[in-house]
């Protein structure tokens, strides 16, 4: 807030006392610059919640927003600041986390969780006929060194009532993430 709005919120005898080098001037003064900081702020306020604008430090605490925290909380330290994905991952789990909600449950919404955490895509996800609420989640070779993210993508994507396996498949192609589906009513679930 500026010394002039602030002047104006005073009675009219202490605006005609608030001049520069007297006391109240000084103490408005001294308000204006305490208050310089917080609009700052809030002047940029959406800043804060774009998952491309926010600051890093504040990016981890957005994936709760969109409940995807399950990808940056270890559970070792709650208090520690580094993240177990690139930063700019985050970023893009964090802007396609309505999508993901839409697609949870399904193997799109799971494939697509996984390439958005990994960076690979290719993943294929199979429910055996002899094993019903059973889901085999078959990862391309680049994925080998993030089976423990992997699994707890798999662990909170899948369908509640359903078991699964990850398994590294040698066959599959390491490619880089496709763009996202739509919306769920323009692509089969499957």
């Amino acid at each position: 807030m500026r010394r002039a709005a602030i002047e104006r919120l005073l009675p009219a005898a202490y605006q005609r006392a608030a001049t520069p080098g007297s006391v109240l001037g000084a103490l408005i003064d001294a308000m204006e610059a305490l208050q310089e900081p917080d609009e700052r702020i809030l002047a940029n306020i959406d800043d804060l919640f774009s998952a491309y604008r926010a600051p890093d430090g504040f990016v981890a605490y957005l994936t709760q927003w969109v409940a995807l925290d399950y990808m940056v909380n270890t559970g070792v330290n709650s208090s520690e600041t580094r993240l177990p994905l690139p930063i700019g991952r985050v970023r893009d789990l964090v802007a396609e986390g309505a999508r993901l909600a839409q697609w949870r449950g399904t193997p799109t919404g799971m494939r697509r969780a996984l390439a958005l955490a990994t960076g690979l895509s290719g993943y294929v996800v199979d429910e055996p006929a002899d094993r019903p609420f059973h889901l085999v989640v078959r990862v391309p070779p680049g994925g080998a060194d993030r089976l423990a993210l992997i699994t707890r993508v798999v662990e909170a994507e899948k369908p509640a009532a359903t078991t699964f396996e990850v398994t590294v498949d040698p066959s599959l192609p390491d490619n880089p993430p496709a763009p996202p589906p739509s919306t769920p009513d323009s692509e089969e679930h499957a």
